[in-house]
């Protein structure tokens, strides 16, 4: 379904400029994490030069750019763009352009418009599906709208994370070709993401590893639903802690409510753990492998590497049947799918939140209270990462996706 593909092999001849507002170190989502790994499973078989966003970059053919002086004080949407702009000036050269969210469209549209080069556009999330946005960004939220827009509708390739995300493309943008939109689904580095027990570790980061515990890793974000699992997390049994890996706020209003929810859910129960410093990779991977279950309450996902994460260290997922969810959780064999029923205006905004909160602290209630099962679909979920979810299969699908846009030499 979607884009016809040629078959996969070694374009060692050809430049792919590839333009993403992270890279590491700077990384604060799973946009940045999907490119750092992608470009890692390019590279053997494709030259692949990286143009990000932020401070110099010590690693070869990566080269960074700044928001120019006369936009550091303007509205975040202006100062994107003129990043951007300096960047489709440098793509000169490459056969190929791609570029992940919105931040980098700009950059790949004129890039390709320019160059007269093929443009690839990886969706991670989509602005009409984000409206809390224009919390953020105010009336950039219209720009960066605008650009997601143009960006999708002149590329030769769109690439969704999930058949979820597919659907959402064809849906929010109806003019497009949907012989253009092609699915990769998000991977997981499985070297670097495996079970790590060190009960230690996670003592000194104040978890109780010997009792259950449900951990949430995420941004403070709308999109998250970390407002529905304090109130669902009221409702566990006693025993059970509460791990927050939150942080990131999109605005101070949504800080300030988790804030408050985080403040009033410790007030009545013990166990509550808020880490809102970036983890190490280890650390994380720690927190994973001892919890009891991993939680992802989202009411818009397109696919949540964070849940590849958590079944890479073993960890059951419990997770909102929305966007690409239901196809990374294997209902009752990897984890638990939580039912919801949103609104169709973008916002995702469960109809009932109250029956979705009852039915969160339900499931969630129903897998802590059965360790041996949830260490079962724990150990599914690994194997599951293992079989369909490797950056070798996902880069060898994107490598076909860039040979059948660019001819041979």
């Amino acid at each position: 379904m979607g884009l016809q593909i040629a078959t996969g092999c070694n374009l060692g001849w050809m430049r792919v400029d590839l333009i993403s507002r992270e890279y590491p170190p700077e990384v604060y989502g799973g946009a940045g994490v999907h490119v750092a790994e992608l470009v890692r499973a390019l590279r053997p078989n494709v030259d692949v030069v990286v143009r990000c966003f932020g401070m110099p970059r010590d690693e070869l053919d990566v080269f960074n750019y700044l928001v120019p002086p006369e936009l550091t004080q303007a509205n975040p949407s202006l100062a994107t763009l003129g990043v951007d702009l300096q960047i489709a000036q440098d793509v000169v050269g490459a056969d190929l352009v791609h570029s992940h969210t919105w931040y980098a469209n700009a950059a790949g549209h004129l890039a390709s418009l320019l160059h007269g080069i093929p443009h690839v556009v990886t969706a991670h999330s989509l602005e009409p599906l984000r409206p809390w946005k224009a919390e953020q960004l105010g009336g950039g939220y219209r720009v960066s709208s605008w650009i997601e827009k143009t960006a999708f509708e002149g590329a030769a390739a769109i690439i969704a994370v999930s058949d979820g995300m597919r659907r959402d493309i064809l849906r929010s943008y109806p003019a497009l070709d949907p012989q253009r939109v092609a699915v990769v689904h998000n991977g997981i580095d499985l070297e670097r993401w495996k079970p790590v027990d060190d009960p230690d570790l996670v003592r000194e980061l104040g978890i109780d590893p010997d009792r259950p515990s449900v951990v949430f890793v995420g941004r403070i974000t709308r999109q998250k639903g970390l407002p529905y699992l304090l109130r669902a997390a009221a409702m566990l049994p006693p025993e059970v802690q509460v791990v927050l890996c939150a942080g990131a706020p999109d605005t101070p209003e949504i800080l300030a409510e988790v804030q408050a929810g985080v403040q009033a859910l410790q007030a009545q129960r013990s166990g509550v753990v808020w880490l809102d410093r970036l983890l190490s990779q280890r650390e994380l991977a720690a927190v994973l492998t001892q919890a009891t279950t991993f939680v992802c309450p989202s009411i818009y996902e397109p696919l949540g590497i964070v849940n590849l994460e958590a079944m890479a260290c073993s960890a059951p997922v419990v997770g909102t049947a929305t966007g690409g969810i239901p196809e990374v959780v294997d209902d009752g064999v990897t984890g638990r799918l939580v039912p919801i029923e949103q609104a169709d205006d973008g916002t995702g905004t469960p109809l009932d939140p109250d029956r979705f909160v009852a039915d969160l602290a339900r499931t969630l209630t129903e897998v802590v209270s059965d360790p041996a099962a949830a260490k079962r679909m724990g150990e599914a979920g690994r194997v599951r990462a293992e079989r369909d979810f490797s950056w070798t299969s996902i880069a060898n699908r994107t490598i076909e996706i860039y040979s059948s846009l660019v001819p041979g030499p």
